[in-house]
């Protein structure tokens, strides 16, 4: 299986990288069961953030005797010093660990740097200093924030939505990481659900021998697939490039790519699924999203306020009330027959 150092850290490893996102609607258990079984078939990067509930303690005990063996990465919202210091020490806690291999700005509106004002870079450094971080990274979903990190050198490794519906900007991304020696982990690598071929997945990022890519698994069967890729390797293929172009056709323009940065909703809805909901019933088996409880989840729609928070916070520009209205008209005449889906 192919192998990528992120840049300048000297971390190798194999192209499945482990999203721990997923495993916080995991019960206890089983994400302890499925974290372990994608150690034992070969994954050695895990990825994870403070902001993923109970994510980090979840890893944290299923890593337990092995910490020494793996990479973790896992990320701080913090925006201030003090807030740095308090989520540090927590993520080292509840992860079981004196150390973090890759410490991220998790998706800052600015890009952190020394006296800007924050502390935030100025303590990171600390932090690398004094060992509880060796590698200083951050994630983002715009553009001229991940531009500005890559440009200003202060940063070893860039998470960024990647995934064969990317634009060429988001492409232009991976090589300007490429040129200044800079990790690219490919966040979205199944584009929130969206990319239902982990086949075409992996092939496409497979073609990026500077790409980490963290595939978001939460349940066993999915792991499976990607642990096989350890041994069988996808490649691009003919049949692989006409799915990838097929579904490019049909996910091409504004479309939601579920990453939540919008919520929460004031009026309760649950955004980041409710405003893709067309594109989810088209391409997963629809009766999951058909149940009482995903009809009522719909119907809060009617009671967006309009106050355009959701549109202000997302970092892809979209008029996120225009979607949602869209798609509840769909879903409406899905529920009642009048348009089929599979």
């Amino acid at each position: 299986m192919s192998e990528v150092t992120l840049g300048s850290t000297g971390i190798t490893v194999n192209k499945n990288g482990f999203g721990a996102l997923p495993v916080q609607r995991v019960g206890k258990e089983g994400a302890i069961r499925l974290i372990r079984k994608a150690y034992e078939g070969g994954i050695r990067f895990f990825d994870t953030a403070r902001s993923y509930s109970d994510s980090e303690e979840k890893l944290g005990e299923a890593l337990v005797g092995i910490r020494q063996n793996v990479y973790i990465a896992t990320k701080t919202p913090a925006q201030n010093g003090e807030d740095f210091w308090k989520n540090l020490h927590t993520s080292l806690q509840t992860l079981k660990t004196d150390y973090i291999d890759l410490y991220q700005f998790h998706n800052p509106a600015f890009c952190p740097k020394p006296g800007d004002g924050t502390g935030l870079y100025e303590a990171m450094l600390e932090a690398k200093q004094k060992g509880l971080v060796h590698h200083i990274g951050i994630t983002n979903h715009r553009l001229a924030v991940a531009k500005e990190a890559i440009e200003s050198g202060l940063y070893e490794t860039l998470q960024f939505p990647f995934c064969y519906l990317a634009t060429e900007k988001d492409t232009e991304l991976v090589t300007m990481c490429k040129e200044h020696n800079m990790g690219f982990i490919a966040m979205k690598a199944l584009s929130g659900g969206l990319i239902t071929d982990s086949r075409a997945a992996y092939a496409f990022e497979a073609q990026y021998d500077n790409v980490l890519p963290i595939w978001g698994v939460q349940r066993e069967e999915e792991l499976e697939e990607f642990l096989s890729y350890m041994t069988e390797e996808p490649t691009m293929t003919p049949e692989i490039e006409a799915i990838i172009q097929r579904d490019k056709e049909m996910l091409s323009g504004e479309f939601c790519r579920g990453c939540g940065y919008c919520m929460p909703c004031p009026a309760g809805i649950e955004i980041n699924n409710c405003a893709r909901m067309s594109l989810m019933l088209r391409r997963a088996p629809s009766d999951a999203w058909l149940t009482e409880e995903w009809q009522e989840k719909m119907g809060k729609i009617e009671n967006c306020l309009h106050c355009n928070r959701c549109m202000s916070k997302c970092p892809y520009g979209l008029d996120t009330p225009k979607l949602l209205a869209k798609n509840y008209e769909d879903y409406k005449k899905v529920l009642a027959g009048e348009v089929s889906v599979k």
